[in-house]
């Protein structure tokens, strides 16, 4: 990583675990080819995305410094888009959708460093630079979109994930690595998308995170807005898709009114979308965003919530009704007949709380075995005891140095000598500590005095719960990247000659040079390969102005290209015919 990359000030200001996603654009490895598969892709679409896209889109692409000719450097991009409160960072293809969300929240955009090979120039089923930059980036440049791209990262970042929907990433990373790689077999895809197929078969009832994740496609990737019978384009995945972005506003695409219904509609990544949602503007994004997030357990909390994480098995956090937050892997939850949580506990390194700042001495190493508390009210005591005035905790026997038994209702009891207490900014009391401390529910040991200080969390209920940490600084939270990483595509002597061939051609052209014989030699070359249309293209576009002999050999050429390519060249001719 050079130094430039390392020391970007909006880099270090991300959070930890989210660095490690980061790469640097690998701007050097960019063939001339691949730089001619950028052009093509932005020339077709400014022309045509310039009559059916939002309004904010071309010019968007100017205020974030997208050149139709060049593939973006992030530095670049990054000078420009600061300018309207954002940044970009380069990823290597898919990351997990809770990181992706939460980069979001940091008004962040992640971008694929990849870009799509030649063979699947009009749609690619891996996120690459030209979706991401020439798809994502315009859009944001419209303030009330962009405000809803951070509010949802906020709020989709906190969505908590099923055991299942990591394993349908990891299979949908590994389908799109492989089927961008021309170099795979036709078997190995067939067999990553039967995977696919027997995951989808087998998620169970949709998580928080597949719910929203179906919101994220349906507005953001693939969103229309406007007139229901005439709407424009915003999605990321319409604008990028060549192919796509023609077919959406057909009849043969059911267009549907945009609501929380989304939430429940699935997709398919590999394939055209079936029906499209119509958004009348971007304030009704946020509309039904928020009433998305009314249904979430990060504002609902309770049973449920805690339920929600244990079935993640991945760290979470719960608040309770004094603020205190507990951060880990919640494993347990009792219940009682009102399906009200009365008790729960993580496992393994666990960490407490208050308003996002790790208490004082409640790290993962002092919680390292895990945290249990009780939640809600003492038994035949009205006032719950975060609401207690200092003599009201007298009177219950709630202060240090007292051997005391607090019985909770229905069935949870801690007997103990209290040590200290913890108070949150309004001076409730958030935290007690007790020594020689038994806490049982019923004839059942949940901590004996032999474990050491108990610390058991102040809260009549649970106001939330969510995915991730607390603070996750302090509790040193790291992701690990996906083990699998993009395949760097291994080319032939050949198409290395051919990639050559594109530079010449892309050097005269940037240089306006013009040598004929030259490109009579790159042209004899590779006359005998019906499918390299597009280098023929960039070599008629230099020659279209003139009369010269190899004009017509190469238009005879561009007219005997192997299907399927024929509409990508008569596209290609016209767009040449048009400028």
């Amino acid at each position: 990583m050079n130094s430039n990359f390392s020391k970007n000030s909006f880099l270090d200001k991300l959070p930890k675990h989210l660095r490690v996603f980061t790469i640097e654009q690998p701007y050097n490895e960019y063939t001339a080819k691949n730089q001619a598969v950028w052009r093509y892709v932005l020339r077709k679409s400014t022309k045509y995305l310039g009559k059916v896209a939002h309004k904010s889109y071309l010019a968007g692409l100017k205020k974030t410094g997208i050149s139709v000719d060049v593939i973006p450097r992030m530095e670049g991009m990054n000078r420009i888009l600061k300018e309207i409160g954002w940044h970009a960072v380069a990823v290597d293809g898919f990351i997990p959708p809770n990181a992706f969300m939460e980069f979001q929240a940091y008004n962040t955009l992640v971008i694929a460093a990849d870009i799509r090979t030649v063979a699947h120039i009009e749609y690619t089923p891996a996120p690459d630079i030209i979706h991401e930059a020439a798809g994502h980036a315009p859009i944001i440049a419209n303030p009330e979109y962009a405000e809803y791209l951070r509010r949802f990262g906020e709020i989709g970042s906190k969505a908590i994930s099923s055991a299942k929907d990591y394993e349908l990433f990891e299979a949908i990373r590994h389908l799109s690595i492989i089927k961008e790689n021309p170099n795979t077999a036709e078997k190995d895809i067939k067999e990553a998308e039967e995977i696919i197929e027997i995951i989808n078969a087998n998620m169970g009832e949709p998580s928080e995170m597949a719910r929203i994740r179906n919101l994220h496609w349906w507005t953001v990737e693939y969103g229309l807005i406007g007139d229901i019978n005439n709407p424009k384009i915003y999605g990321a995945g319409l604008l990028s898709s060549i192919g796509e972005s023609e077919w959406c506003l057909s009849n043969r695409v059911k267009k549907i009114p945009y609501s929380i219904v989304a939430a429940d509609n699935t997709f398919d990544i590999t394939k055209p979308q079936p029906q499209l949602y119509v958004t009348p503007n971007f304030a009704h994004l946020s509309f039904v965003l928020e009433e998305f997030a009314d249904t979430m357990a990060v504002r609902n909390g309770g049973l449920k919530g805690v339920e929600k994480l244990i079935s993640s098995r991945d760290l979470g956090t719960i608040e309770l009704s004094t603020g205190i937050q507990i951060s880990g892997n919640f494993t347990r939850v009792i219940d009682d007949e009102n399906y009200h949580a009365i008790y729960f506990q993580t496992t393994g390194p666990s960490a407490l709380a208050y308003k996002n700042k790790q208490l004082i001495g409640h790290g993962k190493t002092y919680h390292a075995d895990g945290f249990g508390s009780p939640v809600g009210k003492l038994k035949g005591i009205n006032i719950a005891i975060e609401d207690m005035s200092p003599t009201d905790l007298e009177a219950y026997g709630i202060y240090e140095g007292k051997q005391t038994t607090l019985n909770f209702k229905r069935g949870i009891t801690v007997t103990g000598e209290i040590i200290t207490g913890t108070r949150n900014l309004q001076g409730k009391i958030i935290l007690i500590s007790f020594k020689n401390c038994t806490v049982k529910y019923g004839d059942e040991i949940l901590f004996q005095p032999e474990w050491g200080i108990y610390d058991m969390a102040v809260g009549e209920n649970i106001v939330s719960a969510y995915a991730g940490i607390a603070d996750p600084d302090n509790y040193g939270l790291m992701y690990e990247p996906p083990k699998e990483k993009t395949h760097k595509i291994k080319y032939s002597k050949e198409e290395k000659e051919i990639h050559k061939m594109y530079q010449i051609v892309r050097e005269m052209r940037e240089n306006n040079v013009f040598d004929l014989v030259k490109l009579e030699g790159v042209f004899s070359q590779f006359k005998t390969n019906k499918k390299e249309w597009l280098l023929a293209l960039e070599i008629y576009e230099l020659l279209k102005n003139t009369k010269s002999k190899l004009k017509i050999e190469i238009l005879d050429y561009l007219n005997q290209v192997d299907n399927p390519y024929t509409n990508l060249v008569n596209d290609g001719l016209e767009l040449l015919k048009n400028n």
